[in-house]
């Protein structure tokens, strides 16, 4: 793996520690300030709430600007906020800092997903999909586990700044990356409402155009977000359900991140060997089977187990679907249809989470997630036979 390969690794890697790292310490410190429940879960609103805004003009602006000059801009900003956080005092303003940073990360993500197709070769853009991917379940094992061990030793405060840190850290191996990108491939173009409408209809165009790619798009996205809705009702489902103690609950958690990283490695051993259409098709069929078999466990071992197959197959599914984006969607397209996505499954991710909470509380928390769970379960099983269908249409072929 050459020194570019690493360079982006190592940055993307230092982002995402970094984003756990920050969500441990801003929970616990909206905590202290507030001893409010509700003001800790406000924090997870602001995201989605932020993505669908930027959403309507980030793709315009990062389609129409050097891809590398937004990320390294975007590490600098996210850092700058979270080192400033430890000052403030008022909730209000806190969530103001929380949502800024939000936008920024929606600027970041498709920057990064144009940078990785631009910078990897098609033939080796899997096995650095599966490597991605194991560094992001490091991370969101490491990340909780660095940030309580700071916490101890100090206080939220330097758990803060040393996530402000690892964002400047991404902000420098991106900027020793080489330009991607001719200047005039990103001439300045100013966002205004006419150009966001047009853009909104090129990318309605693209994939309308795109029957397959649609359809696809269509029923991933939906199974994905009431898989993010069920993840809502975790926590409550093994505390209410299965009774586990808090220590338990961060045992669960960990298991996950173990079989994720185990799913990673394996995912990047067997990019030879296992077909891309599998890695998504089975992949997601899998990850939304251990949902229904952990929601439908009558025991915590049970749910221990589901939650290892979770993550393992969770690896080989995020694998092949960001290989497979990175084929299907033009690059010149990129960002707008990234935001566009963003604001879709926002949307969906917020209403779902909506529907299950109110039905949660009217019905069995278990029967309700097991009714959602067989719901995502049935479209990813309908999902696999479609790409095996359309593998072609798909951008799924092996390449040699």
């Amino acid at each position: 793996m050459n020194k570019n390969y690493l360079l982006l690794l190592g940055g993307l890697g230092f982002s995402n520690l970094g984003n756990w790292i920050y969500l441990i310490a801003l929970n616990l410190a909206v905590w202290h300030l507030t001893h409010s429940p509700a003001a800790v879960a406000g924090i997870y609103m602001i995201g989605p709430a932020a993505r669908i805004i930027s959403g309507f003009f980030a793709g315009s602006f990062i389609d129409r600007h050097n891809k590398k000059a937004i990320m390294i801009w975007s590490d600098i900003i996210r850092g700058g906020i979270v080192c400033i956080m430890p000052f403030l005092t008022s909730l209000w303003l806190i969530y103001s800092f929380v949502f800024f940073a939000n936008i920024a990360s929606s600027f970041f993500g498709p920057s990064s997903t144009y940078t990785i197709t631009k910078l990897v070769a098609d033939e080796k853009r899997q096995r650095f999909n599966a490597i991605y991917s194991t560094l992001n379940s490091g991370s969101f094992m490491l990340g909780p586990a660095l940030a309580g061990i700071i916490i101890t030793v100090s206080n939220t405060s330097v758990a803060m700044w040393v996530n402000g840190l690892t964002f400047f850290i991404c902000a420098i191996a991106i900027a020793l990356l080489p330009n991607i990108e001719n200047y005039g491939d990103t001439a300045a173009t100013r966002v205004t409402l006419q150009l966001i409408r047009a853009d909104f209809k090129e990318v309605w165009t693209f994939i309308r155009q795109q029957q397959k790619l649609l359809i696809f798009f269509t029923l991933y996205t939906s199974a994905l977000m009431i898989a993010f809705a069920l993840d809502s009702q975790e926590m409550t489902f093994l505390k209410d359900v299965l009774l586990v103690e808090d220590s338990t609950y961060g045992l669960m958690v960990s298991v996950a991140g173990v079989g994720a990283i185990i799913g990673g490695l394996c995912a990047a051993a067997f990019v030879k060997k296992v077909p891309l259409r599998i890695y998504i098709g089975a992949g997601f069929a899998l990850t939304m089977g251990s949902y229904l078999i952990f929601y439908a466990s009558n025991t915590v071992l049970l749910a221990a187990i589901s939650f290892v197959a979770l993550g393992f197959f969770m690896a080989f599914s995020n694998t092949g679907y960001a290989t497979m984006y990175q084929r299907a969607i033009p690059l010149e397209l990129m960002g707008r249809f990234g935001s566009s996505l963003n604001l879709l499954q926002s949307i969906l991710q917020i209403s779902f989470t909506f529907i299950l909470g109110l039905a949660a509380e009217w019905f069995s928390l278990q029967l309700v997630t097991i009714i959602f769970s067989v719901v995502a379960f049935i479209l990813a099983i309908y999902l696999y036979f479609f790409i095996i269908s359309n593998t072609k249409s798909l951008y799924m072929e092996e390449v040699k």
